[in-house]
This record gives structure tokens, sequence and C-alpha cells, in this order.
């Protein structure tokens, strides 16, 4: 019998991991040991501080549900997030680039047509955001889904909102023959991540900013094209330097135009001022 100690507990430990049927299992939990155990070394972690990890985590468990992922945003503000992203999405600099997803995705939005208000009649400056979607040639994409949500101008999204149980601020676009989109929506409003929670919590321990720039989220999956999650984040807003979960790039960062009251895209009309913002999305063809 091997008696474990301080000094050989790691290599036990990885021994047994590493037997694991799935070779890519055995990988990532043999590093995970290793890692998690020269953290614990490296900071020398006491058993009140790994009880304090143990609840936080348990909480952070208990708070999630199908409307909040609290463990996402958790991953979000560490940095992992976005890491996962650069190293699973390195496109060609001419595509658009790519973000993070955010905790706030919901599955089965309405879908809209060109230049239909995903708003809803909800307060707030009328934003109209137009473009193309085509490929690294310059060739437009037909029939590609956009998947649009944000926050309102309070800062929430519905998944924040007790008794809310509709889509509210989201909706699927689809591109017409010659790639071009319109969505009409309001103007998003810079907020805070939701600090009522464990994450919370942690930040509010820290002088980290808890707040994200003014952003609009879209999911655009096309077969054939690599998918791309990505923001779009308003010129001038702010926090564009110290997104809490790093996810602002400048090539997404875009101007929203004032406008006066008349003639909108799409060929409709605004009875009061609006915005327009022009973004063209390219997408890169899988190998």
């Amino acid at each position: 019998m091997q008696l474990v100690t301080e000094e050989n507990i790691t290599e036990l430990a990885v021994e047994r991991w590493a037997t694991a049927g799935d070779p890519r299992l055995a990988e990532l939990m043999t590093a995970l040991v290793r890692h998690l155990h020269d953290f614990a070394r490296e900071v020398r972690l006491t058993e009140d501080e790994w009880m304090a990890a143990m609840q936080w985590l348990t909480r952070t468990g208990q708070i999630s549900d199908e409307k909040r992922e609290e463990f996402i945003l958790a991953s979000d503000v560490l940095g992992l997030s976005m890491l996962v992203v650069q190293m699973n999405h390195r496109l060609d600099p001419r595509a658009t680039p790519a973000t993070v997803l955010g905790p706030f995705h919901i599955e089965g939005s309405p879908e809209l047509g060109y230049a239909d208000d995903m708003s809803d009649g909800l307060p707030g400056t009328p934003l109209y955001l137009h473009g193309t979607v085509r490929d690294l040639e310059g060739n437009p994409v037909p029939h590609a889904v956009l998947d649009v949500w944000q926050a309102d101008t309070e800062g929430a999204y519905e998944s924040q909102i007790p008794d809310i149980d509709e889509a509210r601020l989201r909706a699927k676009y689809t591109t017409r023959e010659d790639g071009s989109y319109c969505v009409r929506t309001i103007a998003p409003l810079g907020y805070a991540i939701p600090m009522d929670g464990p994450v919370g919590d942690l930040i509010s321990r820290t002088g980290i900013s808890y707040f994200r720039p003014a952003h609009i989220h879209f999911l655009i999956n096309v077969p054939g094209y690599e998918p791309l999650i990505t923001h779009l984040f308003q010129e001038g807003s702010d926090y564009l330097d110290s997104d809490v979960v790093f996810g602002t790039k400048q090539e997404l960062v875009t101007p929203f135009e004032p406008r006066a009251a008349g003639p909108t895209p799409g060929g409709g009309s605004s009875d009061v001022p609006w915005l327009e913002s022009r973004y063209d999305f390219v997408l890169q063809r899988r190998d």
C-alpha cells in the first residue's frame, strides 16, 4: 500500500485520472489536477479558503437556471471565455472578429422581416442597424440568419425582470438575396453585470469596473461558414476600455449617427429623431 503524502498526492491523482477511457478526457483531467495542485501549493491555500471556494461554487450553481448562467458570467469576468474564443476562432484578419456569447442568450427568438421592430414599442431612441453579410471575397451571403439580442434602456435583459417570460429585445433577421439586413430596435445602454450573486460579491471586493459598454449581440450561423458570435459596440460609449468581460474589439466599434425625424431604412418613417448605424459582417468559409 502506498501512503499518500503532500509530495506524492499530485502524481497519485494524475495516475488515477489518466485511466479515463476517452484520451481527451484523460488529457483534460490530468492537466486540471496538476494545475489545481500547483495553484494550491503556490498560494499555500488554507482550509478556510478552500471551504470559502466550495461555498462560492455551490452558490453559483444554486443561483443559475435556464435564464441565468452564473458560471458563464464567472468565466467571462475571469477572462477565460474570451481566451477560449480567441484560441478557437483564429479568423482571417478581414473577417468580423468573434467575442463572448455572454450569459443572456436564449434559444427560440421570434423571426422578423427586414426592418421590422424588435423593440415592440419599448421606450428608447429608435436605432436602425443595417448593412450586408458577405464573405472574404465580397460576395453577398443570402439567407443568413442573424440572431440578435440586447439589454433595454435600463440595462436589463428580460431574464433579469420578474414576471417577464416572453421574448423581449431579441429577434432573428434573415438576409435578402443581396446579403442585406436591417435591424430596427432601440439604442442600447451600457450596464452593470448582475451584482446580486456570487460573481458580483467577488467583483465588489476588488477595484474592477463591473460595467459593460453599450452593445448589441449577434449570432450568425450559416452552413459552410465559420459560425460568428459577436457584438457591435456604440462608438463613444462609456467603458469601451474597461469592459468587465474583455469583449471589446476596435473592429466591432461602430458609430450611431443621429438622424432627424423622417424616412428610415426599409422604406419606413420615424416621427422622432433616430439613430443609424451601418455595419457589414464578413464571414469566413470553413476549410
